[in-house]
């Protein structure tokens, strides 16, 4: 197996992460403060402790769990338990729950609360039909009537910061986002964020950020926008203009790592990351994730998909999936991919946005 001892990054790439680092501004929504106004989204599968560790060494101001459900954690299953960790190293982590229950709900708050996050979040954003079909995810944005118990119960539950990530409606002829801002409001709940999109769009089309806007400019509470960051050009030209308290970044972080400190990068300023910075910070997320589980096909599932996502855009992308998903063992896998990245020295990583990416449900 592949020596997994933590190295410190190059100084080239230290150096570049201090420089855009110290760019960075501190916020405060509510009672829950951030290193920066851009936060990674929550997404199931992927935002375990490693790969929320490394994004808030790449620049995340804070990062949220993937979506954990109530009946899990109130059942003391070991799967949905082994969810709710968090690395002591992890500075502004909340922890979302779903669930359709509001005493179920509260419950699992409390179990939650144990691991020490900053805040608890609530999932009224998914839209895949496993969560919804069982009333949860964004099915709660259907009746916002039962809304200001479902948010008191935990509330009460809890001496923490109870917040909520939710979408525009469930379709297009209900838009009701501001009517579920006001409930969580008289509730107490600290902030919203807002998906961009309708649960029937799912990750299809493009989010409304004119909705967001007009939102972040009425709300009693500190808003998030989310939707259709990917890249940091994107970052860049919202964060100039946006009514948003801060910004949160899905799917964009998983094909470029940097995207939170390239969001700092001045014009004209000549900086930019390597395919050998890449490899780096494989190299990191694979220290991390072994820590994390000792088991084997654990680390070669969750290294498989990262190392995937960050190789597209560079030559020669296609032909290196074949291998990396036909290469059995995770030292082999490690080599294969540092041939890969250490072979691409001068060569540019180009995406195609308007290809669709992630759009079958992650969280």
């Amino acid at each position: 197996m592949t020596n997994t001892t933590r190295t410190p990054f190059s100084k080239q790439l230290q150096s570049k992460i201090d420089l855009l680092s110290k760019r960075t501004t501190k916020i405060q929504m509510g009672d829950v403060s951030f290193d920066s106004p851009l936060l990674l989204a929550p997404m199931s599968a992927i935002c375990i402790a490693p790969f929320r560790l490394l994004m808030e060494e790449l620049g995340a101001g804070g990062t949220v769990s993937e979506l954990i459900s109530c009946h899990g954690i109130n059942y003391g299953n070991e799967k949905t338990h082994q969810m709710l960790r968090i690395d002591p190293r992890e500075k502004n982590i909340g922890i979302q729950l779903f669930g359709e229950d509001p005493e179920a709900m509260a419950r699992a708050s409390e179990v939650a609360q144990e691991r020490n996050p900053k805040f608890i979040d609530i999932n009224m954003g998914c839209p895949v039909r496993k969560v919804v079909s069982k009333g949860g995810g964004s099915a709660l944005m259907k009746d916002p009537k039962k809304l200001g118990a479902y948010f008191g119960a935990m509330k009460k539950a809890i001496n923490i910061p109870l917040t909520v990530k939710i979408r525009t409606g469930w379709d297009e002829e209900s838009i009701n986002a501001q009517e579920v801002i006001h409930i969580a409001k008289e509730e107490g709940l600290e902030f919203v964020a807002v998906h961009g999109r309708t649960r029937t769009q799912q990750y299809k089309g493009r989010a409304n950020w004119e909705l967001l806007e007009n939102l972040a400019t009425t709300s009693p509470l500190p808003l998030i926008g989310n939707g259709d960051l990917h890249t940091h050009k994107q970052v860049q030209e919202r964060l100039s203009k946006t009514t948003c308290q801060a910004l949160m970044l899905g799917r964009g972080p998983l094909r470029n790592p940097f995207i939170f400190l390239e969001s700092y990068i001045q014009e004209g300023e000549d900086l930019s990351f390597s395919s050998r910075d890449y490899f780096e910070i494989i190299q990191r997320l694979y220290h991390y994730i072994s820590e994390y589980t000792e088991r084997e096909r654990t680390q070669l599932v969750q290294m498989r998909k990262h190392i995937v996502w960050m190789a597209q855009g560079f030559p020669g992308v296609a032909q290196f999936r074949g291998q990396i998903f036909t290469t059995p063992d995770l030292g082999d896998t490690m080599k294969v991919t540092e041939d890969f990245f250490m072979g691409l020295e001068g060569k540019d990583k180009n995406i195609n946005h308007d290809e669709a990416f992630m759009t079958s449900g992650h969280g």
